[in-house]
């Protein structure tokens, strides 16, 4: 057979323009996010409502705004990869999701902390205050931060292509650079969350008033079962497709984490004023 042409290999990656997989992620990817901006306009709303401060209104506006760049980021997974999307789209992606599990234990751990403080003379009074919570969350990002630092110093992700994984196809993907650093990040996560469901799970039994902690263990539950489920179908997986399964975690943990934490509270603030007062939370106790 003679050998007298070169024929053009299919280059492959998540193109904004020839493929509709791009478009239905990204959509569903806005969509969330505007959602989300409508539940941060309805926590504003009521502010001062008995609910919204009963839930400790700085915490869950810090997740909010988490959820809502973790949505964004997305966008840092689709397209054509270059060196700084590579770089970007894993750094803000454990950052943020660090920030937001951290936040969703501090939220738990505050429950446990205001029950405690409302029996008399109780030590635990000390303890209430934005103080406390901040300082859990900036605790717990910080240690995925640095990780994420010491990553970019000895291996930092990079563009590369694959020739070799299809025949007559390119792949254009992330080298994660230091697999380690990638999976420690994951690891991280793993815990946190796996954190996170214990401390809620063991105070889902506290008066309903001010709890968070069974809409916190039913989130958690659902954002463990994403990441579990996804490690074997991203292993399993090559080019543009790992993409989409990490694309499809990152989507449906955030959705978990925003249905089942504020839909309720939601629901109650529209839909059922009537106990959003101070007196029925009271009688609930």
């Amino acid at each position: 057979m003679e050998q007298d042409r070169c024929i053009p290999k299919l280059v492959e990656f998540f193109s904004y323009t020839e493929d509709v997989l791009t478009t239905i992620l990204a959509s569903i990817s806005v969509l969330f996010c505007l959602l989300t901006i409508l539940i941060v306009s309805v926590f504003i709303s009521f502010w001062e409502t008995p609910i919204a401060k009963a839930n400790n209104r700085n915490l869950s506006f810090i997740l909010l705004v988490s959820i809502m760049l973790s949505f964004l980021c997305v966008f840092l997974f689709l397209g054509r990869p270059v060196n700084i999307t590579c770089i970007l789209r894993q750094i803000s992606f454990a950052i943020i999701f660090s920030v937001a599990v951290s936040t969703v234990l501090a939220k738990t751990i505050m429950v446990y902390i205001a029950f405690k403080a409302t029996k008399p003379n109780s030590v635990w009074k000390k303890w209430i205050g934005v103080k406390l919570s901040n300082t859990i969350v900036l605790f717990f990002s910080s240690v995925q931060v640095t990780i994420s630092i010491i990553w970019l110093t000895i291996s930092p992700p990079f563009q590369e292509t694959d020739t070799y994984s299809y025949i007559g196809k390119i792949i254009i993907q992330c080298n994660e650079g230091s697999v380690i650093a990638f999976y420690s990040v994951l690891g991280y996560l793993g815990i946190l969350a796996a954190v996170s469901f214990i401390a809620a799970y063991l105070s889902r039994t506290l008066p309903d008033s001010f709890n968070e902690a069974k809409y916190i263990t039913f989130s958690m539950l659902v954002f463990c079962t994403v990441w579990i489920a996804m490690i074997p179908a991203y292993l399993s997986t090559k080019g543009k497709y790992m993409v989409a399964v990490e694309v499809f975690a990152i989507l449906a943990s955030n959705a978990g984490l925003l249905g089942c934490i504020f839909f309720p509270k939601c629901y109650i603030m529209i839909f059922r004023p009537e106990i959003n007062t101070k007196a029925y939370l009271l009688n609930r106790l």
